[in-house]
This record gives structure tokens, sequence and C-alpha cells, in this order.
């Protein structure tokens, strides 16, 4: 079992960088990498409502279960 981040989906998506995401919703580059790199062990409601405002999407956007820890082909 195993949460999978999809954020850097998101970000290409909005064609937005990693810089100014993080400066958007007030974090730093260096946590953002964290969260985006999947090895963060929690994430607060806070922030993740400030990526779901500024990429325009919902949480199951950024954040997928998965049963065998397997990516969605």
């Amino acid at each position: 079992m195993k949460i999978i981040v999809n954020l850097d989906v998101m970000m290409a998506r909005r064609k937005i960088s990693a810089g100014e995401l993080a400066e958007r919703i007030g974090i730093t580059p260096a946590n953002l990498s964290v969260l985006k790199t999947g090895k963060a062990k929690a994430i607060r409601f806070s922030t993740l409502m400030a990526l779901c405002h500024e990429l325009r999407c919902q949480p199951g956007d950024i954040l997928e279960y998965s049963e065998d820890g397997e990516e969605k082909a």
C-alpha cells in the first residue's frame, strides 16, 4: 500500500515551476521538493488546500492511493 504523489504532473499541466509554486503557497522550495518526490510523511491540510487553489485541482489529482505501490500506466 502506498500513497503516490502526482504533484509534478499537475505542475506540468499548469506550466508552473517549483520555485514559483513554492513562493505562491508560502513554503520553501526544499519542502516542495520533499512533497513532489513523495518523501514526505505528512502534509498539512492548509498546504494541500493552497496547492489545490494554485493548481486549480482537487486533492485526488495530487494524491493517489495504490494497493500494490505501483503507479498507474
